[in-house]
């Protein structure tokens, strides 16, 4: 699957169709209205590009910057937050209706683990067979996991039963 940013580009120079613009310099003092040509020019005359950043005011508002250098810094700045961010994981841990206690806690750790580091826990309760008569059964060792992580977790969604599985999902607090 690939997915595509659509950027929407800020009119430059040229593209820039309005007969009076307000001009900002490029160390931010106003210079006031002029004409979009007299602005384009002495932009050109520093080597620079005008920018029109503000196109929706009664008098469109335009910049005098390095537009090349503005978009590298945008497109850096943009790769580094994307850098910084954390997708969240789903974590499953399977269990059955009559789990001993050893293997209660080291779910149980486990889970904790997962919380810790960020991720969602999603218990499932699998049912086999004459099991599915005795539902109650997960949903006790279900809740009893919400009881036992309820310090550092939260319920997102309650023990709910789907066919033969019953799930419960919690989430870091």
């Amino acid at each position: 699957m690939e997915v595509f940013y659509i950027k929407q580009e800020l009119p430059i120079n040229e593209q820039i169709r309005c007969p009076m613009v307000q001009v900002i310099s490029e160390n931010g003092e106003k210079l006031g209205q002029m004409k979009t040509e007299e602005a384009i020019d002495l932009a050109s005359d520093r080597g620079l590009d005008l920018v029109l950043v503000a196109p929706n005011v009664e008098v469109p508002v335009c910049k005098i910057m390095n537009y090349g250098k503005y978009k590298f810094e945008q497109a850096k700045r943009e790769k580094e937050s994307r850098k910084n961010q954390k997708a969240v994981e789903l974590k499953e841990i399977r269990v059955t209706p009559n789990i001993g206690e050893h293997d209660f806690g080291f779910k149980l750790k486990n889970a904790r683990s997962f919380l810790e580091s960020g991720n969602k826990v999603k218990f499932t309760v699998r049912f086999r067979g004459r099991e599915l008569n005795n539902v109650k059964t997960g949903e006790v060792i279900l809740n009893r996991f919400a009881e036992e992580l309820s310090e550092i977790s939260v319920i997102e969604k309650k023990p709910h039963l789907e066919g033969k599985t019953m799930f419960l999902i919690l989430a870091k607090k």
